[in-house]
C-alpha cells in the first residue's frame, strides 16, 4: 500500500476514531464512506451477526482501505460471558422487597423461574449484588439452592427478555473466555484481524490466557483489554502492564462501579495507558443522541473534547454507526470536534511521575524532547513492530509522528495510535531518509522543514532503535 494522501502534516488528526459495523453500515459503500469520513479503525462486534457477514465485512474493509490508500485497523470484539436474561413472554413487573428467582435456561411459563443465558449459580455467592437491565432493577443474592438463585430486590422495575446483568461483586476467574469466543478466535485466525478485544476482563491472568490462545492459532493480532468490571478496575495497573491496548467500556462499567466515578476512572486509565505506552480507547455513548438525531448534544461534544484533552489515543462509536440513522455524519461530527479541540488544547498528563527505564522509552523521550526544543515539523520513526512509534506517541507531542514500517500488520495496528501517520516501505538502512524525501516531493513536507528521525542500525529488526538524527530539508 503506497499512500497518496496529500494532507500537510500540520493538518493531521492526532486522536483517532473507531466505528462499529452493524446493520446501518453493512455494505461496501457505507464502510468506504466511514473510512473516508475519518474512521481509522473498524470494530466487528461478535455478540451479533454471522460468520458469513464478518467475512464480507472484512473483505469490504480491506478493499476500501486499499482504494482510499489509508491503513485501517480491524478489531474483533469477543462476546465473553453472555450475562443476560433469557427468553420469556411479556414483561415481568417487580417490586422492592420482593424475592425473585433466576435459573439457567429455565422455562418461566412452567416454573416461574426467570431464565438466564449463563449459569450464574456456578459463580455467584450469597450477599453479592446483582443489577439487571442497565441497573434499573437492583437486588442482593439471598441464597443459591439447587442451581436456582434467590434475589431480594431493592427497587421496583420491569424485566424484559435478553436484558443485561451486571455482577460487580462476582469473581468470574476462569470463565471470561467462552466456547463461543474460542470458536470466533479460530475464525479470526483465518482472517485479516489486527486486534482482539476481550470482554469482562477481571485480571492480568485473563489477558495471558487470551494471548496463549492467540499464539496457539498463529495469529499476530494484539489484545485490547476492555475495562467494564469492578475487578478490572481493582487490578488496572497489572492488566495494563500485560495487555497491548485498553478500552474504557463506560456502559457496563457505570453499573459495576459508582456512575459518578466513571470520569475519574477514565482519566486514571488514560494516564496509566500512556505511562505504559499502550493505546487507550474511550467507548460508549460518545454521540449516542445521533443514533436518532441529526445533531449531537452539547454535552456529547464536551465529552469528546474532554477525552481528547485527557490524551486518549482513540474514540469509539458503537450504536451511532452500527444501528443509528446517521453513521457517516456521526464520524464527521467526531472528526470535526477532535480537530477543533486539538487546534486549541494540548493533552494533559494524568499519571504520576515515573522513571523511564527501558532503552526504547529513553530513546523515544529523547526524540520528542529534541524535536520540541528545535521546533521540528515532524518526527519520522522507523519501526518493525510499532513499539518505537507507540513509545513516541505516548509522550503526546503536538507534532505529527510519521511511522515507516515494512510490516503490513504493524501498519494497520498503528492506525489507531495517537498522532501517527504510517507508511509501508521495504526494509532499508535509509528508509526514514527516503520516506522524508518522498514526503517532500508530495508537498506533505516542505523545503526548510526540520525533521527528527529515529532509526536503528539493524533495519527490520525488532527493538533496535538507537539512532536519532536531525535533518533540514533543502
Amino acid at each position: 500500500m503506497i499512500q497518496t494522501d496529500k494532507t500537510p502534516v500540520s493538518k493531521y488528526k492526532r486522536t483517532k476514531i473507531i466505528a462499529t459495523i452493524g446493520p446501518s453500515s453493512n455494505s461496501y459503500e457505507a464502510i468506504y464512506d466511514l473510512i473516508s469520513a475519518g474512521a481509522n479503525g473498524l470494530r466487528l462486534n461478535f455478540s451479533h451477526g454471522t460468520i458469513e457477514e464478518r467475512q464480507k465485512q472484512i473483505a469490504w474493509i480491506r478493499k476500501a482501505s486499499k482504494e482510499l490508500n489509508k491503513p485501517v485497523a480491524i478489531i474483533q470484539d469477543l462476546q465473553g460471558p453472555k450475562m443476560r436474561l433469557g427468553d420469556f413472554e411479556g414483561v415481568i413487573e417487580v417490586k422492592a422487597g420482593q424475592t425473585i428467582t433466576l435459573g439457567y435456561k429455565t422455562n418461566y411459563a412452567e416454573s416461574r423461574v426467570i431464565p438466564t443465558q449463563f449459569d450464574l449459580a456456578k459463580k455467584i455467592k450469597r450477599g453479592e449484588r446483582i443489577f439487571i437491565y442497565d441497573g434499573k432493577v437492583k437486588g442482593t443474592v439471598e441464597a443459591i439452592i439447587d442451581g436456582i438463585i434467590h434475589i431480594r430486590l431493592d427497587t421496583d422495575g420491569l424485566l424484559i427478555k435478553r436484558k443485561g446483568i451486571n455482577l460487580p461483586d462476582t469473581d468470574f476467574h476462569g470463565d471470561v473466555i467462552t466456547a463461543k469466543d474460542k470458536a470466533d478466535l479460530a475464525f479470526g485466525s483465518s482472517q485479516d484481524i489486527d486486534y482482539v478485544a476481550q470482554s469482562f476482563v477481571q485480571s492480568a491472568d485473563d489477558i495471558r490466557e487470551l494471548k496463549k490462545l492467540i499464539a496457539s492459532l498463529n495469529m499476530n493480532a494484539k489484545v485490547i483489554a476492555k475495562f467494564e468490571t469492578k475487578a478490572a478496575i481493582d487490578n488496572m495497573q497489572e492488566i495494563i502492564a500485560e495487555t497491548d491496548s485498553v478500552m474504557v467500556a463506560r456502559g457496563d462499567l457505570a453499573y459495576e462501579v459508582l456512575p459518578e466515578a466513571v470520569p475519574t476512572i477514565q482519566n486514571q486509565l488514560i494516564g496509566l495507558s500512556r505511562r505504559y505506552a499502550k493505546p487507550v480507547i474511550i467507548a460508549t455513548q460518545m454521540l449516542f443522541s445521533m443514533t436518532t438525531a441529526n445533531e449531537p448534544t452539547r454535552a456529547e461534544l464536551s465529552d469528546i473534547a474532554n477525552a481528547v484533552n485527557s490524551g486518549a489515543d482513540c474514540l469509539m462509536l458503537s450504536d451511532e454507526t452500527a444501528t443509528g440513522n446517521n453513521p457517516i455524519n456521526s464520524v464527521k461530527v467526531m472528526k470535526k470536534t477532535i480537530l477543533y479541540t486539538e487546534s486549541y488544547d494540548h493533552p494533559k498528563a494524568q499519571f504520576p511521575d515515573f522513571i523511564e527505564n527501558t532503552s526504547q522509552a529513553i530513546v523515544s523521550r529523547a526524540v520528542v524532547d529534541l524535536a520540541d526544543s528545535i521546533g521540528a515539523t515532524a518526527i519520522v520513526a522507523e519501526t518493525k513492530s510499532g513499539a518505537t512509534a507507540r513509545q513516541i506517541a505516548s509522550k503526546r507531542t503536538d507534532m505529527p509522528i510519521v511511522a515507516v514500517t515494512n510490516d503490513t500488520r504493524t501498519l494497520q495496528q498503528l492506525a489507531i495510535v495517537y498522532g501517527i501517520k504510517s507508511y509501508l516501505r521495504p526494509v532499508d538502512r535509509l528508509a526514514a531518509f527516503k520516506l522524508t524525501d518522498w514526503l517532500q516531493k508530495q508537498k506533505i513536507l516542505n523545503k526548510g522543514d526540520l525533521v527528527v528521525t529515529a532509526s536503528g542500525r539493524q533495519p527490520g529488526v525488532v527493538g533496535t532503535t538507537d539512532t536519532i538524527k536531525v535533518r533540514l530539508l533543502d
